[in-house]
């Protein structure tokens, strides 16, 4: 069988190579981590299965592969990948589920942490205003609300970190049950609830139709509290425009960054990353050196076992 990589990057390939070499699989690596849609397509075509990252899988490109049997996707987020359309050509698609909630939960702490303390520009502070601090209103955390939007695996971790540091944590999410809530003694809210009543407010939802522009101008109104507004989940839950809009008003505090609409940024979102209240990372907020060895192995053995026909916990189509 053939096994084609798509979109490479990472450091290192090797346990991909030993697993699948070691079963007489043909490996292949395309050699850049971008490439026009209709060269990865004829490097994919006689693929039997694929590791991709942000080529789009859909029914064009699956008419075009002659042998596809499976799809994994190295990450959480599955965007980028038609999930019926895999199933309408018989193709088995996954992705790696909970192998970043520390990591990212850990970066959004970080990110929170700094714009509270208002540490946007650390050298400007210590050689024009030493000893005095950039703004004013740096605030501390003990006597303030946590929003969290979406409570899986990610926002149930930062949930669990974060309840020593506030006075309240609340959270929405519509599809999480009574009783997961209180396992985690974070109160259930609407999102309308979280937006008025959160002082800093963090992103952990999936990116669907549903969650597209979540944050939009509607929503930065509602915001009552100028809170920290955080993103890790996927740039297209925020509307940029509205985001910086909020920004430039002063109806948010501050806004820490590490996704966005556009990737990577372009020169249309220098405004937005060089605002004197953003604090932007450059979507690492999945890696930690152990995140990282544990995201390529498990999609390379999720790969490896939905070619031999067995079940897989990360698959997101139906399993027999």
């Amino acid at each position: 069988m053939n096994i084609v990589i798509l979109d490479s990057g990472y450091k290192s390939y090797d346990f991909e190579k030993s697993l699948f070499n070691a079963q007489d699989f043909n490996l292949k690596i395309h050699p850049a981590f971008k490439g026009e849609r209709a060269e990865k397509i004829a490097f994919a075509r006689e693929a039997h299965g694929l590791l991709v990252r942000h080529t789009i899988i859909d029914a064009a490109f699956l008419s075009e592969m002659k042998s596809l049997m499976a799809v994994v996707r190295y990450g959480v987020g599955y965007d980028n990948v038609d999930v019926d359309a895999c199933t309408r050509f018989g193709v088995k698609i996954a992705n790696v589920q909970g192998y970043a909630n520390h990591s990212v939960s850990d970066h959004a702490l970080a990110l929170m942490l700094s714009c509270s303390r208002g540490m946007w520009d650390i050298k400007r502070q210590i050689t024009e205003g030493f000893a005095a601090p950039p703004v004013e209103d740096i605030f501390e955390l003990h006597d303030k609300t946590l929003g969290i939007i979406g409570l899986g695996r990610i926002g149930s971790e930062l949930a669990k970190k974060a309840k020593s540091l506030f006075q309240k944590v609340i959270a929405s999410d519509p599809y999480k049950p009574e009783a997961h809530f209180k396992e985690l003694q974070v109160e259930k809210v609407s999102l309308d609830e979280l937006l008025a009543e959160g002082d800093v407010i963090s992103l952990h939802c999936n990116l669907t139709p549903e969650t597209r522009h979540l944050l939009d101008g509607a929503a930065f109104a509602k915001m009552k509290r100028k809170p920290v507004v955080l993103n890790t989940a996927r740039g297209e839950v925020i509307n940029e425009n509205a985001l910086l809009k909020a920004l430039q008003e002063g109806k948010i505090h501050s806004a820490g960054i590490d996704v966005y609409e556009n990737e990577p940024v372009t020169q249309k979102q220098e405004t937005l990353l060089n605002h004197s209240r953003t604090i932007c990372t450059g979507h690492y907020a999945w890696y930690s050196d152990r995140a990282s060895a544990e995201l390529q192995k498990r999609a390379a053995l999720n790969l490896y076992n939905l070619l031999k026909g067995e079940k897989v916990e990360d698959c997101l189509n139906p399993q027999d």
